[in-house]
């Protein structure tokens, strides 16, 4: 998998609730390709998932202790925090905003998975825009077929969907967590 991503591959891989389609962000043709295989208006941004909050700080700026301190009792795990994003950071992943979508993944094999390839990944759901993500390697086969270079294996974790997101500016909920 590993290969592929630094090949400019788009792989399909476990998360903590679904399987995600992934690839090197720094990848702008990776990116592209992975809007068009899932059919999603490049306005929606991506999201990125790290093995480890340093992998994150290349493309959300760091913000104040306090709000820190409430990103960090969630990290590890299964919520996707909104920060500011840095300048330079593609508006493929942005959506055209000043923020990024970024997550400290609890996935075992999704965090090994990243700490192997040396930073951060792109981390959006593997489906169409607007269906159903897949949570099973057989799904994501069925729905992308030949159109994903590689399937990573394992299973995805516990959670019963996408991973809660949350905004740090104002510490608001965006999506709910799907185990409540």
């Amino acid at each position: 998998m590993i290969n592929l991503l630094r090949a400019g591959g788009v792989i399909a891989y476990p998360t903590e609730g679904v399987f995600g389609l992934g690839c090197d962000p720094r990848n702008g043709d990776a990116l592209q390709r992975i809007l068009r295989i899932k059919g999603r208006l490049a306005s929606k941004g991506l999201f990125l998932i790290g093995a480890s909050e340093s992998q994150l700080w290349r493309y959300a700026c760091t913000v104040d202790d306090a709000r820190m301190s409430t990103v960090r009792d969630t990290w590890p795990g299964p919520v996707t925090w909104i920060f500011p994003a840095r300048d330079e950071l593609s508006p493929l992943i942005t959506g055209g905003r000043n923020t990024v979508a970024v997550r400290v993944t609890s996935h075992r094999g999704a965090a090994a998975l990243g700490a192997k390839f040396g930073g951060a990944l792109i981390s959006t759901g593997a489906n169409l825009s607007g269906a159903r993500p897949a949570r099973t390697r057989l799904h994501v086969q069925r729905v992308f077929g030949e159109r994903v270079d590689g399937i990573a294996p394992g299973r995805v974790g516990e959670l019963q969907g996408p991973s809660m997101i949350c905004d740090i500016a104002s510490t608001q909920i965006i999506r709910e967590d799907p185990r409540l």
